[in-house]
Parts: C-alpha cells; sequence; structure tokens
C-alpha cells in the first residue's frame, strides 16, 4: 500500500526556504533597449500570475479540500507561500527594468475564472499543468537572457517548481490505481494547451532573448513526459489514497 509522506512534504518546504542567495538586481544591465521591451511584458506577467493574484486554491470546493486535514492545509500554505516568493522575485525583476506592478491582464483574469467554477480536482491538474510548462519557459529564459540577476531569479524558480512538480506525482500516485489511457490522453492535450497559451503570452520574449518556439515545445515535451513516466512507475503497486483525500487522486483512471 502506498501513502504519500505528509511530514516529508512539510519537512522540504520548511527546508526550501533556506540557502536562497537573492539575485543581485544591482548589476549594470547589459540587455539592449529592443530586448528590455519584448522581456518587460513577459516578467509583468508573470509577477501576476505567479502569486500575485489570489495565491490559494480557489475552485468552488478549495475549502473542503484545503481543510480535510492539518497536513493538507499546511502543505497547500507553503506551496502558495513559495509562489508569494516568487512573485516578490519577478517584482524584483519588473523594478530592475523600470516596469510596472500591474493589477490584471486578460490571460490571467480567465485563467483565474476557470479555475473558480470547477473543482478542486481540475484546479489542481491546471495548476501542475501551468508548473510544467512554466519550468519550460524559465528553462529557456535562463538559457538565452544575457542577465545574471534575471537568471539567478531563473535558478531559483527552477529550484521551487522542481519541488511543486515532485509533491504533485507524489500526490496522483497515492491514487487507487494506475492512471490510464484516458487519463493520460487529456493530460497530454490539457497540458500542450497550457504550453499554447503561455506561448502566445510569452513567446515574443523567449524569441527576443535568443530562444524558440520549436526549442520552448521540446522543453513542454519532456516536462510532460518526465512527469507521466515517473507517475506511470511510482504508481504501480498503489491500492489506495489516503492523503489527502480528493477526486483528483480517487477517480482518474480510465
Amino acid at each position: 500500500m502506498k501513502r504519500i509522506d505528509a511530514a516529508k512534504w512539510i519537512r522540504h518546504f520548511l527546508a526550501n526556504r533556506r540557502k536562497r542567495p537573492e539575485p543581485d538586481w544591482e548589476l549594470p544591465i547589459t540587455l539592449a533597449p529592443p530586448v528590455v521591451r519584448k522581456l518587460l511584458p513577459s516578467l509583468e506577467q508573470f509577477q501576476l500570475g505567479d502569486g500575485g493574484g489570489p495565491a490559494s486554491l480557489i475552485a468552488r470546493d478549495a475549502e473542503a479540500y484545503r481543510n480535510s486535514s492539518e497536513e493538507t492545509r499546511t502543505i497547500v500554505d507553503l506551496w502558495f507561500a513559495e509562489e508569494r516568493e516568487h512573485s516578490r522575485l519577478l517584482g524584483q525583476a519588473v523594478r530592475r527594468f523600470n516596469g510596472k506592478r500591474i493589477e490584471s491582464h486578460w490571460s490571467f483574469t480567465a485563467f483565474c475564472a476557470c479555475r473558480r467554477v470547477i473543482g478542486v480536482a481540475a484546479e489542481l491538474q491546471i495548476l501542475l499543468l501551468t508548473e510544467l510548462v512554466s519550468t519550460a519557459y524559465y528553462r529557456v529564459l535562463r538559457r538565452h537572457v544575457d542577465d545574471a540577476a534575471v537568471k539567478q531569479m531563473c535558478c531559483l524558480i527552477l529550484r521551487d517548481e522542481a519541488g511543486h512538480v515532485a509533491f504533485h506525482r507524489d500526490r496522483l500516485a497515492a491514487a487507487e490505481a494506475v492512471p490510464g489511457v484516458i487519463w493520460l490522453l487529456q493530460f497530454w492535450v490539457c497540458g500542450y494547451a497550457a504550453a499554447t497559451m503561455l506561448w502566445a503570452n510569452h513567446g515574443p520574449c523567449l524569441c527576443a532573448v535568443g530562444g524558440s518556439r520549436a526549442e520552448y515545445y521540446h522543453e513542454v515535451r519532456f516536462e510532460i513526459s518526465r512527469f507521466v513516466r515517473r507517475l506511470l512507475r511510482n504508481s504501480m503497486g498503489s491500492t489506495r489514497n489516503v492523503f489527502p483525500t480528493s477526486p483528483i487522486a480517487a477517480g482518474q483512471s480510465a
């Protein structure tokens, strides 16, 4: 019988607060002005989305999920605290390039509206897929951007995202059965939909710093396929979900 180790994840989030060197925001800016003009809107939108908006679960049944146990509530709170930290880091990057904090964006408004009307099971999947495609974005940005402070910021955010993805994998691996073909198909389709939405908003930024559409989608495929492989491996032998009690873990086998 497989159990998710709640204490392990609480320890992880608490330990991850340590040894986080702040990016050197005072370093000279070497990016050309046309590149900054493409980069800045992307940073502003991520600052809003990564904890700058409602940094919490907001689905119609989110509170029931969050309060299902003390451990669940603690882990969710620690997870979103890291998202707020991402927003702070991105805000520093925005200020570095003389940008302004934005209060709304059509894509973020639509994203939150969708999360509010669905159940927490679907919201958790949407947030997981957002973490996967955002990892692809930050990898490409870190690889190409000619700015040491932004690279340092990407390293911190990628470190956190790796932990978030691993937590979601443990959570899903505690399901009653190995994910089936239908679940895997919808996961890939929804993953590519999330990736395409991100590219529509942030592709100009990645292209401006030297990335490409092909490179970004290569990273997306890598992230989703690695997640699926590890989930299937970890799910083998699981017989029931014991933490947290959630329909996303209990009813998504085909």
